[in-house]
């Protein structure tokens, strides 16, 4: 049988959800971005906010608060671009979400459900917790990840 979970334990958990909402924005962002370069060549701050639903200004405010986190680089009207630490952050990302959509795969899950609930959990899943969800991944289909 399991400990209850104490006030305290409680507690910890809620800070680890909103430090991984804290950077859940930045990292779907830079994400697309970089997905947006390899597939246009570029990412305009229009189609940052067609992809992510939102306004124009919203977009813009993310993108400065990304610039000042140092992930991503633009000047007015022109391209954005991603600085290494950005690109660093859209592969590691990318790499998270994969491993926790073939988890799901592995699981039975439907590849449509599988990308969209693994955009949600990729955020808060511990580097632990993954690197099982990796393990046993590969131990059940017979194929490394990655």
């Amino acid at each position: 049988m399991s400990e209850p979970i104490t006030a305290e334990r409680r507690a910890a958990a809620f800070r680890a959800t909103r430090e991984a909402h804290s950077t859940e924005m930045a990292e779907d962002y830079v994400e697309l971005i970089s997905d947006l370069i390899a597939g246009r060549g570029e990412a305009r701050l229009t189609d940052l906010a067609e992809h992510m639903g939102v306004a124009h200004a919203t977009a813009a405010k993310v993108v400065q608060r990304l610039k000042g986190l140092g992930l991503v680089r633009n000047r007015p009207y022109r391209s954005i671009f991603l600085t290494d630490s950005g690109e660093t952050i859209a592969d590691r990302s990318r790499q998270r979400h994969q491993v926790v959509v073939e988890f799901l795969r592995a699981l039975g899950v439907g590849r449509e459900t599988a990308e969209i609930e693994a955009e949600g959990i990729e955020h808060h899943v511990s580097a632990d917790t993954l690197a099982l969800m990796e393990r046993k991944t590969s131990e059940w289909t017979g194929r490394a990840l990655g």
